[in-house]
């Protein structure tokens, strides 16, 4: 067994010249991930297999220029709002906001400048009980991309002993607004070139119907006899290519599953499981909903931290959040947050092998 520690070193400068800093929280049985003050991006995360060799399991750049650079979420942080937003417009008590678009003509991931492109404060970082904890602050004006109220964020990550990644997000207003935060990691559980062998289990009935914008309609449908029933374990590349309205949509899977557990309970949202190196993800969240997206934007352009080119489906993304465009549906989960109340989802990616 190794000693649990936490480290803290520059990572680079961003424009204008303010640091950013990268720590590495390492637990005692030797799994290590790597957190950045920009954007909460974790840049590394390593997992052991089934001969107890760890390796790194998500996808990211190796400077940050590169992240500057390009815009596919790795790793990062995702606020004030999750997923998509129609038109970039919702109300909040009867008053129209108009949000920063940059999804043609909706709001994606907190708009143009959301939380993944921000820089956080380190406000604490120790070795606790619970294991190396890093906590990450950021204070989103009123007004920032269109958001009303001034919203105060803390995500603390904490590394187990268990081998557990676990995430704690809390946010408090001063007016009224929306909020729906997740983290955005993209996984590869091998290293191999595609992720459609990995085994996928879902525990959902119901997956949010989308329109040709990838926008929810509103349907909550039935994933009974589609290739989005994952309540039995399946390889996410078995139905991927069928021929089925939503995945022509999404050009493979970018939808939001119904996770069926008691609001705000802490439970499995999903797990993947990679036969040849025998590891295995557990993702567990108090969230409502869960998207799922098995990277069909990656087409070879990007290279990672060893140089290897990110082809066609090289990552799988299981992002528990809130549901797409929640303020605009009133029979989805709320996803309101008013003076005096806390916001809360915690995340926990659990890893094991067999």
């Amino acid at each position: 067994m190794r000693e649990a520690g936490i480290k803290r070193e520059v990572f680079g400068e961003l424009p204008g010249g303010r640091e950013v800093a990268r720590f590495t929280l390492a637990n005692q049985r030797g799994m290590e991930v790597d957190i950045l003050t920009y954007g909460g991006i974790v840049t590394r995360l390593t997992a052991p297999d089934a001969q107890g060799r760890h390796a790194d399991v998500v996808l990211g750049h190796r400077t940050l220029a590169e992240y500057l650079a390009n815009s596919q979420y790795f790793g990062c942080l995702i606020g004030r709002t999750a997923n998509r937003i129609r038109n970039g417009r919702l109300l909040v008590d009867g008053v129209e906001c108009s949000l920063a678009t940059n999804n043609g003509a909706h709001s994606l991931h907190g708009g143009v400048r959301g939380f993944d492109k921000v820089l956080w404060s380190d406000a604490a970082a120790d070795v606790t009980a619970a294991g190396p904890t890093l906590r990450l602050e950021y204070v989103s004006r009123a007004g920032e991309e269109g958001y009303p109220g001034t919203l105060s964020v803390s995500a603390v990550f904490t590394l187990t002993a268990d081998d557990s990644l676990r995430l704690d997000f809390t946010a408090t207003t001063d007016r009224p607004t929306v909020v729906n935060l997740t983290q955005h990691s993209y996984f590869n559980l091998s290293g191999a070139s595609d992720v459609l062998g990995h085994v996928l289990h879902i525990p959902a009935q119901r997956f949010t119907a989308t329109d040709q914008a990838q926008i929810p309609t509103g349907e909550l449908r039935s994933v009974s006899g589609s290739p989005f029933d994952f309540r039995v374990p399946r390889e996410i590349g078995e139905r991927i290519g069928a021929d089925d309205e939503q995945l022509r949509i999404g050009n493979g899977y970018d939808h939001n599953w119904v996770i069926d557990k008691p609001p705000g309970e802490l439970g499995l949202v999903a797990s993947a499981f990679e036969p040849t190196s025998g590891r295995r993800l557990q993702v567990l969240s108090t969230a409502p909903g869960l998207q799922f997206y098995s990277g069909n934007s990656l087409d070879g352009s990007l290279r990672g931290k060893d140089g290897r080119s990110y082809v066609f489906r090289s990552g799988f993304c299981l992002e528990p959040q809130g549901f797409p465009d929640a303020p605009n549906h009133a029979a989805f989960p709320s996803v309101l947050l008013r003076p005096g109340e806390s916001y809360r989802n915690t995340i926990i990616h659990r890893f094991s092998s067999r």
